[in-house]
Formats: C-alpha cells, structure tokens, sequence
C-alpha cells in the first residue's frame, strides 16, 4: 500500500517559515547567579595567582638554602683547614723553634760563626786559622721540596788550618755546628813542616784547606701591593 503523495507547491505560493528554537529555561536564570559566577572567577584567578606565587617562592627557597649549604660547605672546609693548621703548628713549632735558635731560620749571623771559631781555638788550644766568608747567594733546591715564603740561601767560607792530628779538624767542624748548619763541600789535608806561628814543641803535622757553605733559610720578601 502506497504512502500519500506529496504535492508540489502551486506557483506563487510561499514556504511557511520554520518555528524559532526557544532557549533554555536556565539562561533566563542567569541573571540570578551572576554575582555568584563572578565571585568564582575572582577565586580561581586568586587561588592561580597564590599558586604561582607559592611556586616561584618554594623554588628561590630551594635556591637559597642550596646557596647556604654550599656557604656551610666551604665555611667547613676552611674551619677543618685552619684547625689542620693549627695541629701542625703545635707539632712543629718546638722544631721550628729550635732551628731558628740554632741560626737556620733568619738571617745569617757572621758573627756567631766567627765567634764560634774563636772560642774553638781558645778552649781547644788550636794552631792558627784562617777564614774567608763570600757573599750569600740563593740555593735551587729540588722542585719537589715546598719552601713556602722562604728560600734556601748559602754563604761560602774558605778555612784554613794547622793540624797537629785530623781529630782538631773534627773538633772544629763539631763546635761550629753548635753555631748553625753548614755543608762542608770540600776538604784538603796536606802534611806539612813546622809551622813558624806555632811553639816549637808543637809543631803542625797537617794542614787543612776547606770549603763550607753556611745554610740559611731566609725569608722571600713580598712586593707592596700597587708597585710594579
């Protein structure tokens, strides 16, 4: 059975209009809420602001307390430095000490070695000595070896003596010792006749001709700042 059959418009007839959609009911309410709606909005841009700022706050204090470890680290290493310092200090110091008392450390001190020479010949009745002291010079010593703000330095002396037998020259070389340190680089014994300076009773069997070298560590001196 066939369905009805659609006519086609008469000429000069119009199509009616379709009916306009009607809106939902709650659009009409949203006059209603709309103080409301804002208020929410104001909330959520506040609570993104409080985020972004609890944020950027939690990461500088990160920041910072990464800065203040680091601070803390380096302020340790320093303290357990100057305490590592501070030990050696009072291991070495009776050392140190000693060493500058026996004319090491510091300046040279010609006369301690001249008197030293002096008095050896007096309390061990000696024959005559003679002595040439040249200027200082500084020493290289192997790199390896850590001289910090001093240098090695070394004055040349020339001896020469009349022996009645090798232990006066033994003997000397012990009691200068007592006056500072000192390399003897070279020592040349010859025998020898009488020596005119001597009593006739006694006279030099042996005479010696020596090279020293008088050991000082001296101070570097350290340039003022603003000068070339």
């Amino acid at each position: 059975m066939s369905g009805p059959v659609k006519q086609p418009p008469l000429p000069g007839m119009k199509k009616a209009a379709a009916p306009a959609r009607a809106l939902p009911a709650w659009l009409g309410e949203l006059h209603l809420v709309r103080r409301a709606l804002l208020c929410f909005a104001l909330t959520m841009l506040g609570s993104l602001l409080l985020l972004s700022l609890s944020i950027a706050y939690r990461a500088r204090a990160a920041q910072q307390l990464d800065m203040a470890y680091r601070t803390h680290s380096a302020a340790a290493s320093l303290f357990n430095h100057a305490e590592a310092e501070k030990q050696e200090i009072r291991a070495y110091e009776p050392q140190f000490l000693a060493l500058r008392q026996r004319g090491l450390i510091g300046e040279e001190n010609r006369l301690a070695w001249i008197d030293a020479i002096r008095l050896s010949q007096e309390q061990r009745k000696l024959l005559p000595i003679s002595y040439d002291i040249g200027a200082q010079q500084v020493l290289s010593v192997p790199s390896p070896m850590v001289m910090g703000q001093y240098q090695l330095r070394g004055s040349p002396m020339q001896l020469r003596m009349d022996l009645l037998h090798e232990m006066d020259l033994l003997h000397l070389l012990d009691d200068l010792r007592l006056s500072g340190y000192f390399a003897v680089q070279e020592c040349t014994l010859k025998r020898s006749g009488a020596s005119a300076a001597a009593p006739a009773a006694m006279p030099a069997v042996l005479s010696a001709d020596c090279s020293l070298l008088w050991l000082t560590l001296g101070s570097v001196a350290v340039p003022a700042l603003g000068r070339p």
